[in-house]
């Protein structure tokens, strides 16, 4: 099975750099979204220590399973931005959230921390993989909230776990069986805070209606339509995709 893929980051139109940082291999089976927090350039230096760090330590670890070197490669990320972070005054505190997937023999590990998001669409659904790191995602977890309700509430943003702010985190691994015709969506808070779930399915179906017809233009197009749906709806953070199609 190949896999076809297409990325895009992009500034947003109202912060003043790019603090997200991307990493995509069709060759590797490897793609990783970042969304970096953090004064200064504290934020920009975190994410990009990230997707450094987990190809890295993924291509030099190939004999643990793909469910172990998944997680801890986000682990030693982790433990990467909290070392420098100590030993730099103007870089302590900064953090990243991650969300990867790994395509190893006929399955997908996707893991996360933070709330960059992984999604699958398949025969015309859209499923959320990852679950939030949020406080947010809290609440609804205790059905103190519907999501619907959530997107009103002032601390939406505040996160529970991150990559680079404490020396232990618990990373999720997500195991899925990979079909042939299915699509990922990986994304920064920047895209699912301003597009919905359904409307990212409308301008992927759009956009490929028949993923085993799909080519490297019509990925192109489809993640520049995204980030230009989240612009168009207020664009108030970076905003990063990547876009893959099993085939």
């Amino acid at each position: 099975m190949g896999l076809l893929s297409a990325s895009l980051t992009d500034i947003g139109l109202k912060r003043s750099k790019n603090q997200d940082s991307i990493y995509s291999s069709n060759e590797e089976g490897l793609f990783i979204v970042a969304d970096g927090m953090g004064g200064h350039a504290g934020g920009e230096t975190a994410s990009n220590l990230a997707v450094k760090t987990i190809p890295k330590y993924l291509n030099e670890n190939q004999s643990q399973s793909p469910n172990e070197v998944s997680s801890n490669s986000v682990k030693k990320a982790n433990q990467v931005i909290l070392e420098l972070g100590n030993k730099m005054p103007e870089l302590k505190g900064m953090g990243t959230t991650v969300v990867q997937v790994y395509f190893k023999g006929p399955f997908a590990y996707v893991s996360n921390l933070g709330d960059s998001r992984s999604y699958l669409i398949n025969k015309n659904q859209v499923y959320q993989i990852t679950r939030d790191h949020s406080l947010i995602q809290e609440k609804i977890n205790l059905n103190i909230y519907t999501r619907e309700q959530a997107a009103a509430d002032p601390n939406k943003n505040v996160l529970v776990r991150t990559c680079g702010l404490e020396e232990n985190v618990d990373v999720d691994v997500f195991t899925y069986k990979v079909r042939r015709n299915d699509i990922f969506v990986l994304c920064s808070d920047g895209l699912h805070s301003k597009v919905s779930d359904s409307d990212i399915l409308h301008i992927v179906n759009k956009n490929i209606p028949d993923p085993k017809k799909a080519d490297e233009k019509a990925l192109h197009q489809t993640v520049v339509a995204l980030v230009a749906q989240a612009n168009a709806n207020g664009g108030n953070d970076n905003i990063s995709v990547i876009l893959i199609v099993a085939q």
